[in-house]
């Protein structure tokens, strides 16, 4: 691969790598199902600890003058807010005999319109007596007011029309008065006057007469709207179920907590940009993945899983055997973020490394020290990192070390001429794979493969980077100098039965 290859690839990725998030976010999977468990929980604690207070429910049915088929909703609307007054509850406490403040009283109650003519009152209190005692009294002040201001525009109404009806009998007397001061004549422009008198009078005696009835119909249109405006359901308690309440706010609970959770590891996935794709880390690392296998677990696991596991590390075990015992020179295992699982890893290499010759195993690791355990018959030494140097040359030398951020680089040649990288997915950072990567390479220590550790289930990508051996001292090659000309086999193996002896 040249530099223009890599410059274009680097070109070409995208800003944002929605596999990887996905993946990522899947893997932080204990944050966001924690998150959505706290919200669960505090939601139906929040319904056990903090019920809702007893509530009075009634409804009212509302008469409107202007009520069009094709209204909006916009006439219950101002009825809303009209309830939601000082004047409306002033008269409600009024009738109530309380001392409490109107202003206070509104942050107590609610209205809601339901239809065009329906609008739905909801009190709380104290007590459900009270709430519903409120109920009532919020429900008589609202239509006692809403009759009043039906009957004040009625009244207004009537009296305007009276008014106008007035104003036409002054004109309509002045006009007979006109007409008595006429004697017949024989001329003819005097007739044509009198003609014109007579008609206004006709006309101001039609119209006084639909004033007249204008008048009457306003007053006694009236009636109608207060018989229509009622309390059609009766104030009632509002019965509560604590544990419909608690299975509501628990569900709500569990979805906001989940809508954060997945909000937050998406998140850290993003600001922390660690790969936990195979191809993403042999991408950075600059070298191939030849084995993949799950953290060994600190804990036995199940009978029926120890036959299916143990073939799949016997395969792990011969891969990584088949990968170093081509050389003479030592080799090591450099972890990152899975010590445990490397130092089982060294163990079954040098159990199958020990039928060629002896094999002593260099333990460099700064936590987890395998020269610090007691050793059983027949497995193979382990000595401790300063005393790499007592190890005769005839005997096999495995290596095992950390890679971890505050690793002394200069001790990594104690250790082995050449390495294999074990790396658990979603561990280290994209920047510290490549600090780790151009640390080997000054410090000439060719990478045979990556040992990925904990890998993604789904991960379907490639993780060979065959064309990437020839731009670093990554990779052996063959006695010739050449590139290998055979693929070594990686094996994906999902755990380890039981934990280093």
């Amino acid at each position: 691969m040249t530099t223009s290859t890599t410059s274009e690839s680097s070109a070409a990725a995208p800003l944002l790598n929605l596999q990887a998030l996905v993946v990522a976010v899947r893997r932080r999977r204990r944050l966001w199902c924690s998150l959505a468990l706290v919200g669960l929980l505090i939601g139906a604690a929040v319904a056990v600890l903090r019920p809702p207070p007893p509530t009075a429910v009634t409804k009212v049915l509302v008469a409107h003058k202007e009520d069009q088929a094709n209204d909006t909703g916009t006439l219950i609307r101002t009825d809303v807010e009209l309830l939601r007054t000082t004047r409306i509850a002033d008269k409600a406490l009024e009738s109530l005999k309380s001392p409490q403040l109107p202003e206070d009283f509104m942050q107590d109650y609610r209205g809601t319109g339901l239809t065009n003519n329906v609008l739905q009152i909801d009190v709380t209190a104290e007590s459900d007596a009270q709430a519903v005692a409120r109920a009532k009294a919020l429900a008589d002040a609202f239509i006692a007011d809403h009759v009043r201001r039906m009957q004040q525009a009625a009244k207004a109404e009537a009296k305007a029309l009276r008014d106008q009806r007035d104003r036409m009998r002054v004109e309509l007397a002045q006009v007979n008065e006109a007409i008595g001061d006429r004697s017949p004549e024989s001329d003819p422009s005097a007739s044509a006057s009198i003609e014109s008198l007579f008609a206004r009078r006709a006309e101001l005696t039609s119209r006084i007469a639909d004033f007249d009835l204008r008048a009457e119909e306003a007053r006694m249109g009236t009636p109608h709207l207060v018989a229509g405006t009622q309390i059609v359901d009766a104030p009632r308690a509002v019965q509560h179920s604590l544990p419909k309440s608690a299975l509501t706010n628990g569900a709500i609970g569990l979805v906001l907590g989940l809508v954060l959770g997945l909000a937050v590891a998406a998140v850290g996935s993003v600001v922390a940009d660690r790969p936990v794709l195979r191809r993403d880390i042999a991408a950075n690392l600059g070298a191939s993945v030849i084995a993949e296998l799950r953290r060994a677990p600190r804990r036995p696991v199940k009978l029926w899983q120890r036959r299916r596991t143990r073939a799949e590390r016997e395969r792990l075990t011969a891969t990584l055997a088949r990968a170093v015992r081509g050389s003479g020179e030592p080799v090591s295992l450099l972890e990152l973020g899975c010590a445990h699982t490397t130092s089982v890893i060294a163990l079954d290499l040098a159990n199958a490394l020990a039928a060629d010759g002896p094999v002593v195993i260099v333990d460099g690791l700064p936590r987890l020290p395998l020269a610090g355990r007691g050793q059983e018959p027949g497995e193979p030494a382990v000595v401790s990192g300063e005393r790499a140097t007592d190890v005769p040359h005839h005997v096999r030398r495995i290596g095992v070390g950390s890679l971890a951020p505050g690793t002394a680089w200069t001790g990594l040649q104690d250790l082995g001429n050449q390495t294999v990288l074990v790396v658990r997915a979603g561990h280290g950072s994209a920047a510290w794979l490549h600090t780790v990567a151009r640390q080997l390479a000054d410090l000439l220590i060719p990478v045979i493969g990556v040992v990925l550790i904990d890998p993604d289930p789904r991960d379907r990508t490639d993780g060979t980077l065959w064309d990437g051996l020839h731009t670093a001292l990554r990779g052996r090659q063959n006695g010739t100098g050449q590139l290998p000309t055979e693929r070594p086999s990686w094996a994906r193996v999902p755990d380890i039965d039981q934990e280093a002896r």
